[in-house]
């Protein structure tokens, strides 16, 4: 899209938006610890990919995968056979899951196995589990 995203922004016009103003610390840089709290950005600089990555998790199926390979490398046939989904279906998912790089992908012959990308998926589907029951607990209408 030569730098512009859906909507005709551009992904520069995306990062000057003004947002809620928080300042979180969340690393640009993997050899950077996590919580390392040296270098403040604030939120707004990471609300286009953090929606990226919100959106890939927003598919029960795609979570359910996530935590079918959470407990290590899996085949898609071990994926399917565990979660009782059709193989097109799960292929679908991974293929936007490899997409979000929420797992990876390691092939052995004509073997593809996928693990999670990062234990801290994890964590924050395990947040979302507390969050959501309480959110929705004070919901009226669906």
């Amino acid at each position: 899209m030569s730098g512009k995203e859906k909507g005709g922004r551009s992904r520069s016009d995306a990062r000057e938006m003004k947002g809620w103003g928080k300042e979180v610390s969340l690393s640009k840089n993997k050899s950077q610890a996590v919580g390392n709290h040296e270098e403040a950005m604030p939120l707004e600089d990471y609300l286009q990919p953090v929606a990226f990555v919100a959106k890939s998790l927003s598919d029960e199926n795609r979570l359910r995968i996530l935590l079918c390979v959470n407990d290590g490398k899996k085949s898609v046939s071990s994926i399917v056979e565990e979660l009782n989904l059709s193989q097109p279906l799960v292929s679908h998912h991974l293929k936007e899951l490899r997409r979000s790089l929420l797992v990876k992908v390691e092939r052995s012959g004509p073997f593809v196995y996928y693990e999670i990308a990062d234990a801290r998926i994890t964590k924050i589907l395990e947040a979302l589990k507390d969050l959501a029951p309480d959110l929705l607990a004070a919901r009226k209408t669906f």
